[in-house]
């Protein structure tokens, strides 16, 4: 998996392509780290991303906990198989899906 990040003053983008999954929820957590401090609206552009494990929901969602402290966190260009993740598991329902 690859990560690409943008920032614009307290504006993240994190864009994630290829699968967020057991071998690769590591480094997303990582870069969430690195990058989050002073951040106020975090943004995932999910356009190149083709799967979603209970891993990376883990990191979503400690992600989400944060950002509720300190700002807004969505989710944008969310495919069809994601969004099928995050109906089933309620999470649609918790995070902002653009």
């Amino acid at each position: 998996m690859e990560i690409t990040i943008s920032t614009n003053e307290t504006e993240l983008t994190i864009s994630p392509n290829g699968r967020i999954d057991t071998a690769t929820a590591g480094e997303l957590q990582s870069v969430v780290n690195d990058n989050i401090s002073g951040v106020t609206k975090l943004t995932f552009d999910f356009k190149n991303l083709s799967y979603l494990s209970s891993s990376g929901l883990r990191v979503l969602l400690s992600t989400q906990k944060i950002m509720n402290k300190q700002g807004t966190m969505r989710f944008i260009n969310v495919n069809s198989d994601v969004m099928d993740i995050f109906d089933m598991t309620g999470l649609s329902d918790v995070f902002q899906i653009v």
